[in-house]
């Protein structure tokens, strides 16, 4: 066992600059968001020790050297192009041959957008750790700066909550918490993920709702209609 801790420590920091010299200044997947998703691997790694840690930290920290723009036509083929790249990268670092199939394919399993079903244990879990991200305080602050980057509005001026339209993510970022964000604990393949994926869900929408109260609406200000209607009945 302490052989292979041995081997986590020694790959760790290789792995680590090989990400960072990659990074294309996104803040949302930048090298602190690798470190995350590694956190919540490890947390789930507890709980099945039965898959091979290394493949899981490599693919953690590889999974976005192709990152491509969440607008981009090409983006379902960015885990794939990951994949790729991670490959070569750890081949000419000498990382364990039999390995890298199965890091390959964690990369490519990662991405939401690609729909690749995760076929082994490592790929679920780095898969479940990567989508955990998105949720709960960090996940917001990054999907609202996404959004920035898209330039998307955040929110619509008098339906926040969608009720009287469809709703639209790339438009409206607080509506992507309803689109997508909600949808990801039933979508998680471990249960510790999906236990912990309800609570950063829940707080979402406990944020969502504190939002929309000190948003209000673009047509309706309280004062206004109060007057407007005391006129009225003058």
């Amino acid at each position: 066992m302490s052989d292979f801790f041995s081997l986590l420590a020694h790959w760790r920091p290789r792995l680590i600059a090989v990400a960072a010299a990659a990074a294309d200044g996104d803040g949302a997947h930048d090298v602190q968001h690798l470190h995350r998703v590694w956190r919540v691997a490890q947390q789930l790694l507890t709980e099945y020790p039965e898959a091979d840690g290394l493949v899981v930290l490599a693919a953690c920290y590889l999974h976005d050297l192709v990152n491509l723009p969440k607008d981009d036509p090409r983006r379902g083929q960015a885990s794939r192009l990951a994949a790729q790249q991670a490959r070569g990268v750890l081949a000419e670092a000498g990382f364990p041959v039999e390995r890298l199939d199965a890091v390959a394919h964690a990369i490519e399993a990662h991405s939401f957008s690609a729909g690749i079903p995760p076929r082994s244990l490592e790929a679920r879990i780095v898969q479940d750790a990567d989508r955990m991200d998105a949720l709960g305080a960090v996940g917001l602050a990054r999907m609202f700066y996404t959004a920035g980057r898209m330039g998307s509005a955040l929110a619509h001026a008098d339906d926040p909550l969608a009720l009287r339209r469809p709703a639209d993510d790339r438009a409206y970022s607080l509506d992507h918490i309803e689109v997508k964000l909600a949808t990801l604990p039933a979508l998680m393949n471990t249960a510790a993920a999906r236990r912990l994926g309800e609570q950063r869900v829940a707080w979402l929408r406990e944020f969502r709702g504190v939002f929309v109260a000190e948003w209000g609406s673009g047509s309706t200000d309280g004062f206004a209609a109060e007057q407007a209607g005391r006129f009225a009945e003058d």
